[in-house]
């Protein structure tokens, strides 16, 4: 070093500029300044270990970085995505569906299975997830109700195989039920649930708006007594408590629904909802260990945190 001038000290500023704003090799690096590719590589990690090279992750980022591990490590999740919430009133189903077809994309190939469940949220990632693989998506569905897996009138390309239940979601009686299970075509859709690579549900609220109730497969008055029941919300149509119990009633036998305990015992399960009305139905959801992942927005992230 003479007369304040360190060539050691300018060497790493440099060699860091080139990687990390230039978008320079360290092959071109190595060429342009004269030096050994490994000496560069060199240089590089001395200018981390000294401090040269700061990472940082911008503040919005780094909050819903902090709310995924939370959320993993409170409710022993295997993963958790949080997505940015809404703004101008924007449609928070919208973004959360999106942001799980990206995810499932992420992790499936073309001799993946996925177990969906019924819901609008998985209604549009199932479009979604459709619309943007590149290959067809193996779909085996976890409840009865053909028509609630078929595509949107939106859908202009509708790349999946769909291995449906060929029943109603919804039987007159506990029998009925019973005898359907035990149809060929039921059995087969029901043991393919167990071999799929991944399981997608959405979570219900107890709201007037919730797909259960303006699908017309129940009723205003059923949805009331079961909320008058300690119901906050559902799973596949099985209707939990606040702590994630299953909330006995008459319409739970009646159900062509994979069951709770099933879905638990699969152990691959992605929870997808958002929103305020489905916070305690999210929580309740994760309480009864139910989940294996979760995909929500952080506004609905955070008041679950609170409420837990």
């Amino acid at each position: 070093m003479t007369g304040g001038y360190d060539y050691e000290e300018i060497l790493l500023v440099k060699t860091a500029w080139f990687y990390y704003i230039g978008g320079f090799t360290q092959q071109e690096i190595g060429e342009y300044l004269g030096i050994p590719r490994l000496r560069v590589n060199r240089l590089l990690d001395k200018a981390r270990k000294n401090g040269i090279i700061r990472f940082s992750i911008r503040e919005n980022d780094s909050n819903r970085m902090e709310i995924e591990q939370e959320l993993i490590k409170r409710f022993h999740l295997k993963d958790a995505f949080v997505v940015p919430s809404p703004i101008n009133g924007r449609d928070v189903n919208e973004g959360v569906a999106q942001a799980a077809a990206m995810y499932l994309c992420e992790h499936l190939d073309q001799n993946s299975y996925i177990n969906m469940g019924y819901g609008d949220t998985t209604s549009r990632i199932l479009n979604y997830l459709s619309n943007s693989s590149q290959f067809p998506v193996n779909v085996v569905s976890l409840t009865g109700g053909v028509n609630y897996y078929l595509p949107n009138t939106r859908s202009s390309i509708f790349n999946a195989r769909l291995y449906l239940t060929p029943a109603p979601l919804l039987m007159k009686s506990a029998e009925m039920v019973s005898a359907i299970e035990q149809e060929p075509s039921v059995e087969q859709i029901l043991n393919m649930t167990t071999l799929a690579q991944l399981s997608v549900v959405g979570i219900g609220g107890m709201d007037e708006n919730a797909t259960i109730v303006t699908n017309g497969m129940l009723s205003s008055n059923d949805f009331l007594l079961l909320s008058m029941k300690g119901a906050v919300g559902d799973i596949l149509c099985h209707f939990i408590d606040k702590d994630g119990n299953l909330v006995p009633s008459d319409i739970e036998g009646r159900l062509i629904s994979t069951p709770l305990e099933k879905l638990k015992a699969l152990g691959n399960t992605i929870g997808v909802a958002a929103g305020e009305t489905k916070v305690a139905a999210i929580s309740a959801a994760l309480k009864g260990g139910y989940l294996n992942t979760l995909i929500t927005d952080e506004n609905t992230a955070s008041q679950v945190l609170a409420l837990a």
